[in-house]
């Protein structure tokens, strides 16, 4: 089981801000959380170098970008020696259409969440390029009706 990482008030307040927004200044961040800019700036390397703050990034909006359809998909592999299952996890990092993969305990082996412009190109995707995986022994697909709720911060 690994440890959970030790952080003060401060840091979980600091976590909790960048987790909204990660753009703010130093100084917007530090009179957020209660801190000086200095003080900030020292905490959130340190959280960086210790492995719980990663990569600073923007999130886009699927449906301005045209991704209008999201599908969780199941997939149940052919066979589960070493290759086959680095041979369909590298085709699903290549794929920049699936945002997710989590593999599973249970009737299905993978689950991925695929964003599509339409149920067109999600077709395509599921026809020519998953079920055509060697690895790959079926799959079954859930279309999402609407978003409830999505976020990326987690709970600290």
């Amino acid at each position: 089981m690994k440890q959970i990482a030790e952080m003060d008030a401060l840091d979980r307040r600091i976590v909790a801000e960048l987790q909204r927004d990660a753009a703010r200044s130093h100084a917007d961040l530090a009179e957020r959380v209660g801190s000086t800019a200095p003080s900030c700036w020292r905490r959130i390397r340190a959280l960086e170098e210790a492995g719980i703050l990663g990569a600073t990034v923007r999130l886009a909006d699927p449906e301005k970008l045209g991704q209008h359809v999201i599908v969780l998909c199941h997939v149940r592999m052919r066979a589960y020696d070493s290759e086959t299952i680095a041979a369909f996890e590298g085709f699903v990092q290549d794929q920049a259409r699936v945002m997710e993969c989590y593999a599973m305990s249970g009737e299905w082996d993978y689950l991925l969440r695929v964003v599509s412009s339409d149920v067109a190109d999600y077709e395509h995707f599921l026809m020519r390029l998953l079920l055509k995986h060697p690895s790959v022994a079926g799959a079954a697909s859930h279309f999402a009706l609407s978003v409830k709720k999505y976020t990326t911060a987690l709970p600290v």
